[in-house]
């Protein structure tokens, strides 16, 4: 899978989890995110994709909607969409209903 998205030209970010107290790997990546979107990586992309529906992403949707680099928020389900993207509807896409869509066609 790795290689199929390499060749799509996707650069692929890893970073060292550690485990919570139920044993399952956890690895916050919020602030990566943002460090890689708003800085580290600006120059090299024209539009983002964000795939999350957390409400920590607000400040990064909010800077690259001004910057006129937010494409699309990929919301996987309805229960992860935070109330702090309703402001940014003409963005959004729930996967949920997309899906459905396309299944339709």
């Amino acid at each position: 899978m790795y290689d199929a998205l390499r060749s799509y030209d996707y650069k692929l970010i890893f970073k060292p989890t550690i485990k919570d107290h139920s044993g399952k790997p956890k690895g916050n990546v919020d602030a990566e995110l943002v460090l890689h979107s708003a800085i580290i990586q600006y120059e090299n992309y024209n539009q983002a994709v964000i795939v999350s529906g957390d409400g920590d992403f607000y400040c990064l949707h909010q800077y690259l909607k001004r910057e006129r680099k937010l494409l699309k928020i990929i919301i996987p389900n309805r229960k992860s969409e935070s109330s702090l993207l309703k402001r940014f509807q003409h963005e959004k896409l729930l996967k949920e209903r997309e899906r459905k869509k396309v299944e339709l066609a």
